[in-house]
């Protein structure tokens, strides 16, 4: 193994198969397509310099998700990856009552070497937006790509800015939030703000862009990427999303008013520097946004 000895199986083969992901390497060791000395092994087990490594990359499994044409807006798309327009209302892969019909589907209509990238029952999906949550989605089309994006999303290196419809006029013009979040000790599918140890860092900056009716337009900068960050955050702050029907109120609020306006991130393989914004939709501008 030369320079491997000592390392576990996982980083290991991450230094030399670096057309897959660590979790693709994961998924292989968990299936025996990845064995040590003609045995088992498990991913965190450490490697001696005789140790022997056999590797065998079966073919991509069929997704039982049904390839399904279904209208996408592209704001970007080249051999590697997609950035997509994602409409509210739209979920982006399947699960529990969600069997087709979500982003997923339409890729693989779209693009159907997705089969595998990443793993079968989210091929390609690097980061997911809410069912209610519109705007900008990156999605990668090759293992390179995936593991490349996800290595930024988990680096906090992409460069995310929403666009949230607070409820209330909000006192400042800047405020940053960093505590940590985690699962609520009694409701297990909210978030909440944790203070006894627990949970992850995550770290919000909210802009005041201008005030409404009832209501305050904010700019939200991620530095971290939490389950729920910013609906969390703005109820921390006592001014929940409009429209949130798990963290605020309903309301009249069409959904949740929640928009990833603009993603930035390194393209996996020329290293460029990418930003797309998605235009605000109708129903912000219809609530008086008036931001191109």
């Amino acid at each position: 193994l030369g320079d491997g000895a000592g390392l576990r199986l996982d980083q290991f083969l991450v230094a030399q198969l670096p057309h897959l992901s660590r979790s693709r390497i994961q998924q292989l060791i968990l299936a025996h397509d990845i064995r040590l000395n003609e045995g088992s092994a498990t991913a965190s087990v450490g490697l001696g310099e005789a140790d022997r490594i056999s590797v065998v990359e079966p073919p991509p499994t069929p997704l039982a998700a049904p390839a399904q044409e279904i209208p996408l807006t592209f704001l970007f798309e080249d051999e590697h990856l997609v950035v997509i327009d994602k409409p509210a209302g739209l979920v982006v892969h399947p699960g529990a009552g969600n069997p087709d019909g979500t982003i997923v589907n339409a890729l693989l209509h779209h693009c159907p070497g997705l089969t595998g990238i990443g793993g079968l029952e989210r091929p390609g999906i690097v980061h997911r937006l809410d069912k209610d949550t519109s705007g900008c989605l990156v999605v990668a089309k090759t293992e390179r790509a995936h593991q490349s994006l996800s290595a930024q999303f988990a680096g906090r290196t992409v460069r995310k800015t929403y666009l949230a419809i607070a409820d209330g006029h909000l006192r400042f013009l800047h405020q940053r939030v960093e505590n940590h979040i985690g699962r609520h000790r009694i409701h297990r599918q909210k978030m909440d703000v944790l203070t006894d140890g627990r949970g992850k860092l995550a770290v919000t900056e909210f802009y005041v862009e201008k005030k409404l009716a009832a209501d305050t337009l904010v700019r939200c900068v991620l530095h971290t990427g939490r389950t729920h960050q910013i609906r969390v955050h703005l109820r921390h702050l006592g001014h929940p999303l409009a429209g949130d029907r798990v963290y605020g109120r309903a309301g009249a609020w069409p959904r949740q008013m929640l928009h990833a306006w603009r993603l930035g991130f390194t393209h996996p393989a020329t290293g460029a520097a990418l930003d797309f914004t998605s235009p605000v939709p109708a129903d912000f501008r219809q609530a008086g946004v008036d931001l191109p």
